[in-house]
């Protein structure tokens, strides 16, 4: 039985002396099977705990670099570091750059300054343009791995992406909103943020394309009327809402995309204009959300758990540091689809 572990630390695990550890391991007779399974099993759970050994005591320092609306990076924010006391006995500490809608200059300065100064990872929310990917490239040649979350940069040295898969996301939301809305000539207004980040296109890709394959025979798919909202806060949100519905009588269903974004000024505006969206699906499970589904003015958010998002992050940063075994791969999450029916208990 090859082990890397001292005969006392085995004997200790399973309970046994060390003298009958000792006999298990150099295949001498006169021990019973389930002994000998018991010194397996001993070796197993060292060979486990080995991992946590790799990262007592190591300290690392990750970059989270997110441009998103205030209510989103406050979000990363919070559950980085709630997941902080899980990654014992490892310490990770986070360095933080939040913007909301800075050009991609800024943001790429801001991953410039990670090259310069160091850093074991970066935890990156960025729009899709060359001077990010410029950048990522140079943090990656600087030897820091690079993590891309809840929205994917695919062409550049990125290490691996942590979040939902967009296009599914989009795709589900479409299928929802089509088996709910009753009337086929009903159009749904899709609100999404800035078109510079790629996981939105994804997600608004997996809504057409579902509404294409869903329609009815002879039938034309749904209308959609586009709303694109990347700053202003809710009050500029509720007015372009309002004149959307002024030209569009036909609005009887929301698919929100935008992520953490002000869904009680939508509702507020259907109110004020005298209107009902029959059907509303969102994404992420926040406070505001959470309170619109239960009170019935949300149908369904599409949710997935953004403190598992970052601590899988951390995970990836120190497999690449070698602290963990494997090899970092991209890991998508799963989609949670939660009615009034169904609501989490709030961390």
């Amino acid at each position: 039985m090859a082990h890397p572990h001292r005969v006392r630390d085995i004997a200790v695990q399973a309970g046994l002396s060390q003298a009958t550890v000792d006999r298990v391991l150099n295949g001498r007779g006169g021990v019973r099977a389930s002994t000998v399974a018991q010194v397996g099993r001993a070796v197993a759970e060292l060979d486990r705990q080995q991992t946590q050994l790799a990262v007592d005591g190591r300290t690392f320092l990750v970059d989270v670099v997110v441009d998103a609306p205030q209510r989103f990076s406050h979000a990363v924010r919070a559950a980085l570091e709630a997941e902080l006391p899980g990654l014992r006995p490892a310490v990770v500490r986070g360095r933080f750059t939040l913007t909301e809608a800075a050009p991609a200059a800024e943001i790429a300065a801001a991953l410039h300054r990670v090259a310069d100064r160091g850093s074991h990872g970066v935890v990156l929310k960025a729009p899709d343009s060359p001077e990010v990917t410029d950048a990522v490239a140079r943090v990656q040649r600087a030897g820091i791995p690079v993590i891309t979350l809840v929205t994917d940069l695919p062409g550049t040295a990125r290490l691996a992406y942590v979040g939902l898969d967009n296009r599914a996301a989009g795709a589900t939301a479409a299928y929802l909103v089509d088996r709910w809305l009753p009337a086929d000539d009903a159009a749904v207004l899709v609100i999404r943020g800035d078109s510079a980040f790629r996981g939105e296109d994804e997600r608004e890709m997996g809504f057409r394309a579902t509404l294409r394959a869903t329609a009815r025979p002879g039938a034309e798919p749904r209308r959609l009327v586009e709303l694109v909202h990347s700053a202003g806060g809710d009050d500029t949100l509720r007015r372009a809402v309002t004149e959307s519905l002024a030209r569009h009588g036909d609005i009887a269903a929301v698919y929100s995309m935008y992520a953490f974004g002000g869904n009680a000024a939508v509702l507020d505006a259907f109110d004020r204009a005298g209107r009902r969206s029959a059907v509303f699906v969102t994404h992420d499970l926040n406070a505001d959300n959470r309170a619109l589904l239960l009170d019935g003015r949300i149908s369904a958010v599409l949710h997935h758990d953004l403190n598992d998002d970052l601590r899988r992050c951390c995970w990836l940063i120190m497999q690449a540091r070698g602290a963990l075994p494997g090899t970092p791969v991209t890991l998508t999450s799963p989609i949670q689809v939660v009615t009034p029916y169904n609501v989490p208990p709030a961390r």
